[in-house]
């Protein structure tokens, strides 16, 4: 799990050898770190999954004789999509058996995410759940081609297809996401101003000021993995959240919601006693919000402790 990450290199230096000249398998390790975690999050929606993606990675990468490989990020996301792809069939099957709505694991990201506007898309809670709806290949190849732009031919060796079978996969995978993803770019003022309005409900107790922007078909998500109070089935409809919200305003008044960059936009993060015990993200479409997207299983806020560095 989480644990058997800290055995991998990480980027605050390669390991050195006995003469103090840098391992160059480590070096190379280190230097694509945080892109190849980007690929497998983003496979995965799971950051301790993805912990345990890059740890494998290492241990093969380390095995293989530097001297035979042409292009080093190319081989290391290739390691990288493979161990995703098997894991996505394990996260599978852990789905199955999970409790309530599943959610993508939430990541406190650093500011440049969210100036690379593909990448905070890419990331954010509403993207990934669009590729939770993809079948494993295509997503792995959806996030290749469109995410890191690769070539059809660096995929295929991925994902052990020929470069043929990949360009329908690219060419089915763009259809099904461009017909369930928020319709034209948000910007990260107009999910700050979302959010505000639902703040100020909590601070106020008044919920005018977000029903106002409430889609009517407005779908409530939340994740407690059996764990923490949640709803157990999706809330649709901006009556029956607006009255889901108005039962629960003075508790969550209660945990002191600040606003903090999750995923590459504007997210509530919500505290009690002290510790993280909600983080709550919107999805936006046209100027009003389609889902609302509240994670509360403990297991999933470890990452919001500190900023999470993701790259293309």
């Amino acid at each position: 799990m989480a644990g058997t990450a800290r055995s991998t290199p990480n980027d605050r230096g390669p390991s050195r050898n006995r003469d103090s000249r840098p391992d160059p398998a480590t070096e190379a390790f280190v230097a694509q770190r945080n892109l190849l975690f980007t690929v497998a999050y983003e496979m995965l929606g799971s950051a301790v999954d993805a912990e345990d993606v890059l740890q494998e990675t290492w241990l093969r990468w380390a095995s293989v004789d530097l001297g035979t490989v042409r292009d080093q990020r190319a081989y290391l996301v290739r390691i990288t999509t493979h161990q995703s792809l098997d894991r996505l069939r394990v996260l599978g099957r852990r789905k199955e058996s999970y409790i309530g709505p599943w959610l993508p694991e939430p990541l406190l990201t650093t500011p440049d995410v969210a100036d690379d506007v593909e990448l905070a898309d890419s990331v954010s809670m509403a993207m990934l759940l669009v590729l939770e709806t993809l079948a494993p290949i295509e997503r792995a190849v959806f996030v290749l081609r469109e995410v890191f732009e690769l070539g059809y031919e660096e995929i295929a060796e991925a994902v052990n297809k020929s470069p043929a079978a990949v360009r329908q996969l690219a060419y089915r995978a763009r259809a099904h996401v461009a017909a369930r993803r928020p319709r034209g770019v948000v910007s990260a003022a107009e999910t700050r101003g979302a959010l505000e309005a639902f703040q100020r409900a909590v601070d106020t107790g008044e919920l005018q000021s977000l029903l106002d922007i409430l889609a009517p078909d407005v779908v409530f998500l939340g994740d407690g993995g059996g764990v923490a109070h949640a709803a157990l089935r999706p809330v649709v409809g901006a009556d029956a959240v607006a009255g889901m919200l108005a039962a629960g305003l003075a508790n969550l008044a209660t945990r002191s919601p600040r606003m903090a960059l999750v995923n590459g936009f504007p997210a509530l993060i919500l505290r009690l006693d002290g510790e993280i015990d909600t983080v709550l993200a919107v999805r936006i479409d046209e100027g009003l919000i389609t889902g609302l997207y509240s994670v509360r299983n403990p297991q999933k806020l470890s990452r919001l402790q500190h900023e999470t560095t993701l790259r293309r």
